[in-house]
């Protein structure tokens, strides 16, 4: 069944990678930007849409707004990567937002924190994955009509691809990514140079609609709530940013120095993407509506429900490129397959986080681990299964999953820069060196910044969002935090119960005596190798145990037992109900409560086969009787096997499994290297 099992996983991930080998699968910068920074550059393909949907609430007079609140996410984005800078220099080790709020704010902020990321890595897989799902629809119709197979399609290959390595799975994602970019400072350049140079008029396939306010005239109060919902989804630009920070140790050496390098350069390409975008949507005079069949208005009439709004940077394309056109074609593509892969920023923060967590127990151990090709297996699955049950659940409608958005993110944003803040406090007040306290003291200046700017952004998230979605990623961490909470006081509780003791304990003095049961239902050879195993333990006490669940076949078995000869006491336990778990069980409690200091050893015959199938025939009594025993203080089981003949064909598999290279070798460590043979030619 390994073997079996073992070819088509290798197919699927390759073959297994020692573990000296873990240097290769490390980035560089080249790699690791599309690997990390994938859902930031990606994001622009949906953000300034964002902002124009929820601006056109007021009609087209708040477009005029756009140009500002692209600024404030600027600002906003300018801020995070300078304060991450900080982050990623003093804590390379790659806990993060979670090993920054941990370290200097307490063991509780910081389980806050990995509660949001874990929650907003899960939520970076559904969205970017529905985005791009319904990007691809507009083209392709059986697409829109099975939506929620082809988003978990999408998701599975996505899986199969990070399970392969990081590596790996990085030189397929840098192409689209890099592509994408390209084209779009293409199409800003070509824009730029037709509107600015040859003075051409550019118009969207949206330019000559009119757009029916759902309310007129907004002012005061409301229109601010407006413009700050629309800062609040013009932030989505900012997700993943904080997953390079969680990746240092993903980079090449000089790990700090590459990933800050890397944050300054995904920084710096999507906020010219974001903004030139939201120019040319202004200058194209793009139109957009949360409701476009009764909000989009053609010659004074709906559109009606047929009309297929397309994404911003779709009519933009358009307008510069020309419908249809190469670069336009080019770009579209590029677009949808940019928003599939920028779910990998999350295949990569997800599972380094989830192993961090495991170490500091607050995750099952089984994260800890790497598999089989040097990546966190475990995590990478455990990501896609809730990605794939968030999916199912909103239908693969990126709408109101982006309404879940975003507010994971400012939590990890404002707690990480708060305890940066402390960070620089606490080595100030020790450190002497003025060159070195003159640096502090800046890193502390943009930290402070940072955590005002991304707290004061958190509260409008919240306030802005709540209704429209936001509580259920609230919501999520909460339970996340409840779970792992629950998972430490586990592990701490079993810790504290394990623990030696300093001096001689129950579990260390000898036992007084070893009582060994050897349970029979018939004799033959199993039973006879059983019975004979138990002599060689030279037990105190040995007897053989059997239920009478027949009466003729329990005189049988008298009889047979005294004709051999057999100088083991055979004792036969009453079963008035045909059960032969429970009087074995009630029988082994009553000798404990007769001699609490007494071992009692159970020796149980059992039948090794080599037919998957034939399980399920046998053994079945011994395995009930192992589970109940298991509860049952100072009782030690042991199974003595007899091989079937079937069991000659496992055998044979398993020689030829020792000559072959056994696949997951590598979590046993380096194998030493075989000696060369000794040449004899002269």
């Amino acid at each position: 069944m390994s073997k079996l099992t073992d070819v088509p996983k290798r197919i699927l991930i390759g073959r297994a990678l020692r573990s000296d080998r873990l240097g290769e699968t490390l980035l560089p910068k080249r790699i690791a930007l599309p690997v990390f920074a994938s859902d930031p550059l990606s994001s622009v393909a949906y953000a300034p849409g964002e902002v124009l949907l929820v601006l056109s609430i007021a009609g087209v007079s708040a477009y005029h707004f756009s140009p500002w609140i692209a600024v404030a996410v600027v600002v906003l984005m300018f801020t995070v990567v300078a304060s991450y800078r900080q982050n990623v220099h003093a804590y390379p080790s790659g806990g993060g937002d979670y090993e920054v709020a941990n370290t200097n704010l307490g063991p509780k902020a910081g389980l806050t924190v990995a509660s949001a990321l874990l929650v907003d890595y899960v939520l970076t897989v559904a969205v970017s994955i529905s985005s791009g799902v319904e990007n691809l629809g507009s083209a392709i119709h059986f697409v829109v009509e099975h939506k929620v197979m082809c988003a978990i399609g999408i998701i599975v290959l996505l899986t199969l691809m990070n399970l392969r390595g990081v590596k790996e799975s990085g030189k397929l994602f840098a192409i689209p990514t890099y592509v994408f970019v390209a084209g779009v400072f293409i199409m800003i350049a070509w824009g730029a140079y037709r509107g600015i140079v040859v003075g051409d008029t550019m118009h969207a396939p949206t330019s000559d609609f009119e757009i029916k306010p759902e309310h007129q005239g907004l002012a005061g109060f409301a229109l601010v709530f407006l413009l700050l919902r629309a800062f609040s989804s013009g932030c989505a630009a900012l997700t993943g940013v904080e997953a390079i920070s969680n990746g240092v140790p993903a980079f090449r050496k000089p790990k700090s120095r590459n990933a800050a390098t890397t944050l300054a350069l995904m920084g710096g390409l999507a906020v010219t993407m974001f903004c030139g975008i939201i120019g040319l949507a202004m200058a194209t005079d793009v139109k957009m509506a949360e409701n476009p069949a009764k909000d989009l208005l053609h010659n004074g009439v709906a559109v009606g429900s047929e009309y297929v709004q397309d994404p911003v940077i779709s009519q933009v394309a358009a307008a510069v490129f020309g419908d249809g056109t190469f670069f336009f074609i080019l770009l579209a593509a590029a677009t949808a397959l940019v928003l599939f892969l920028a779910a990998n920023t999350a295949y990569n923060g997800f599972p380094l986080l989830g192993s961090i967590l495991a170490q500091d127990r607050y995750l099952p151990r089984q994260l800890h681990t790497r598999g089989d090709r040097l990546a966190f297996s475990n995590g990478i699955v455990l990501l896609a299964g809730a990605a794939i049950l968030l999916v199912w659940i909103y239908d693969a409608d990126s709408t109101r999953l982006i309404q879940l958005y975003i507010v994971g993110v400012f939590v990890s944003f404002t707690l990480s820069q708060i305890g940066m803040v402390r960070h620089w406090n606490r080595h100030l007040r020790t450190e002497r060196d003025p060159a070195a306290r003159r640096r502090m003291i800046r890193s502390r200046a943009i930290n402070t910044f940072g955590a005002f700017f991304t707290g004061l952004v958190l509260v409008v998230v919240l306030a802005t969002k709540f209704t429209h979605g936001a509580w259920v990623a609230l919501l999520g961490m909460v339970i996340f935090y409840g779970t792992m909470t629950a998972i430490r006081k586990h592990y701490d509780r079993v810790s504290e119960e394990i623990a030696a003791d300093e001096g001689p304990s129950d579990d260390s003095v000898r036992p007084s005596r070893v009582h060994s049961i050897v349970l029979v239902s018939k004799v033959h050879k199993p039973t006879l190798r059983a019975v004979a195993f138990a002599k060689l333990t030279r037990s105190d006490r040995l007897e053989a145990l059997s239920v009478s669940v027949d009466p003729a076949e329990t005189k049988a078995l008298k009889d047979e037992w005294e004709r051999r000869g057999i100088n083991v006491p055979l004792k036969i336990l009453d079963s008035p109900y045909r059960e032969i778990t429970r009087p074995i069980i009630d029988y082994v409690k009553g000798l404990r409560r007769e001699s609490p200091r007494d071992a009692i050893s159970i020796y149980i015959p059992e039948y090794v086969v080599g037919h998957w199938y034939e399980h399920f025939l046998h053994n079945q009594s011994a395995l009930r009787l192992k589970g109940r025993l298991l509860f049952t203080p100072g009782v030690m089981v042991t199974s003595v096997p007899y091989q079937l003949q079937s069991s000659e064909l496992a055998k044979e598999r398993a020689k030829k499994r020792q000559e072959w290279n056994a696949p997951g070798a590598v979590r046993r460590g380096p194998v030493d290297r075989r000696p060369k043979e000794p040449n004899n030619k002269r």
